[in-house]
């Protein structure tokens, strides 16, 4: 028994001490010759492209930038970071990012201070939101008559800017945008409040109407202008609360949504004054596989604001608009303006009456959507509507027609050129897309006919063509289509006709367009409805 105990303390005594041997030869870790985590630093290049790009980077976009660790994950992420503002990712040029390269080109040649112009107040702003649609410049400051709602009366300024945008996404329509060069450096940096360009406001001189009557002191606009004292402002916009709101805004990184245009500065906001409008697809053969689509927009013009231009009131509306094929690629995009005019003396009839548009595409058969947007360049309404329509197939044998055409206006046209707004072949083809006429206003019609025979004998179509009027589902009267004028081809034959309305009273109508081929024994019918109003 004593012989096992003794046996089991020299075997633990053992074990101890060879664990204790093994902790003395394990060498102590030195921090200064351990291997140090070392980030490599990103080429010249990559942050030489971070700084120009950061002005329209997201929070997200950062924070993933600054978590890339190798040059190789850089390089794969810009074009990811292009891409996603690229709006018309079918296309090999990416328009965003050509447009941000020519104005920051733009800002550096024209806001250069002592720092490259795309870091001044004016290059940041014309970077993000491009070149304003109107500017007011003093380059040398001086003498300046104030306006009613700066206060009035004269003064000497510094040299200062203002621009004006329309409606720059996700801001606000009607900005106003001052800057201010109170060093002569030309410094441009944003005025916070109007007083900021006033080189006389500590020195006693340049009284505005109010301190000259005695309404107010100098001490009032001086504690009003660092915002602080009660609100001495007569516009709205120029509540300091919403100055310091409207910088913010413009402050704002420009969220990455594209708009129903394509274009990524922004999804514009539709304001509270939605502008309504009407659309129609009207659709015409080409060739057994083309279509002609002619698309046609309208607005009451008493949704418009008319501005004074040079004596004439004038409302302008920008119309954009982009097809999309059912495999989401662009299929055509378009941006123009439409310009409405009247004298003072019309405007209260101009008022009443309506602005239309239309733009002609040549498709393929197939389903299609069009995201269209209009908006009123004077107040910033807008109104946008998205639309899904399928173009037809047209067969090369088989009698078919096109699109019914309800017409506020037909007129012969034999020399215009093709092309043309509203054109169709050689007729104007003005659309009524509500289908209300006046009594007494004729009705147009305007169709085409596809693939009719001709009667070798006479060279004229084998096509009996009937224009029905019907009420209520009864005959009122019947028109027929006489050929002895006509001069198109057997493979196209152009229907026109207006109805006269004179003896119609205020109710709805249906026309409807029979055809029928003496030949083939093919037969078809157009209808349309419309309304008659006193």
């Amino acid at each position: 028994m004593i012989l096992s105990t003794l046996r089991g303390l020299v075997i633990s005594i053992a074990v101890i001490s060879v664990a204790s041997l093994t902790i003395a030869q394990r060498p102590n870790p030195n921090p200064e010759q351990q291997p140090r985590k070392v980030r490599p630093e990103p080429k010249k290049a990559y942050v030489d492209w971070l700084e120009n790009v950061k002005l329209i980077m997201t929070d997200a976009e950062k924070d993933a930038w600054s978590k890339l660790k190798t040059d190789e994950e850089r390089e794969q992420f810009i074009p990811i970071f292009w891409g996603s503002r690229d709006p018309d990712p079918d296309t090999e040029e990416n328009e965003f990012k050509d447009q941000f390269y020519e104005r920051t080109a733009y800002a550096n040649e024209h806001f250069s201070s002592g720092k490259a112009g795309r870091l001044t107040d004016r290059g940041r702003i014309y970077i993000k939101f491009g070149k304003p649609d109107e500017i007011e410049s003093h380059p040398a400051g001086g003498s300046y008559e104030r306006s009613a709602n700066e206060g009035g009366g004269s003064t000497s300024t510094y040299p200062f800017e203002k621009w004006f945008y329309r409606n720059i996404p996700n801001v606000g329509s009607g900005i106003e945008i001052e800057f201010v060069d109170p060093s002569g450096t030309g410094e441009y940096r944003i005025a916070r409040n109007p007083n900021e360009k006033d080189a006389l406001l500590y020195t006693g001189g340049g009284p505005t109407i109010a301190e000259m009557m005695g309404f107010e002191t100098r001490a009032d606009r001086i504690t009003n202008g660092t915002g602080f004292g009660l609100a001495n402002y007569v516009r709205a916009q120029d509540s300091p609360f919403e100055v310091m709101d409207r910088i913010a805004r413009l402050e704002q990184v420009q969220p990455l949504e594209r708009n129903s245009t394509g274009t990524i500065t922004g999804s514009p906001k539709v304001e509270e004054n939605p502008l309504n409008f009407d659309y129609q697809l009207n659709f015409f053969r080409q060739t057994d596989n083309r279509v002609f689509v002619v698309l046609t927009l309208q607005t009451e013009n008493n949704q418009l604001s008319f501005v004074d231009q040079g004596g004439l009131q004038m409302a302008r509306i920008n119309i954009l608009g982009r097809l999309i094929t059912v495999a989401d690629r662009s299929a055509g995009k378009f941006e123009d303006t439409v310009v409405t005019t009247a004298t003072v003396e019309e405007l209260s009839t101009a008022v009443n009456r309506k602005s239309a548009y239309a733009k002609t595409f040549i498709l393929a058969p197939g389903r299609y959507r069009a995201d269209l947007m209009v908006r009123d360049v004077n107040s910033g309404a807008t109104g946008t509507q998205q639309v899904g329509f399928e173009v037809p197939t047209y067969s090369s044998e088989k009698l078919s027609a096109s699109s019914v055409v309800l017409a506020a206006k037909l007129e012969d046209l034999k020399d215009t050129v093709a092309g043309s707004p509203f054109v169709i072949g050689t007729t104007k083809v003005v659309p009524n897309l509500a289908g209300v006429y006046r009594k007494g206003q004729p009705v147009g019609i305007y169709l085409q006919v596809y693939n009719a025979a001709i009667d070798q004998t006479t060279l004229r179509p084998a096509v009996d063509v009937e224009y029905v009027l019907l009420k209520e589902g009864k005959e009122l009267q019947k028109q027929i289509e006489d050929w002895r004028e006509i001069n198109d081809a057997g493979q196209r034959l152009t229907l026109r006709r207006l109805i006269d309305t004179q003896r119609l009273s205020p109710g709805k109508y249906e026309i409807q367009v029979r055809i029928h081929d003496q030949i083939t024994s093919q037969s078809l019918a157009k209808a349309v409805g419309f309304t008659i109003e006193q």
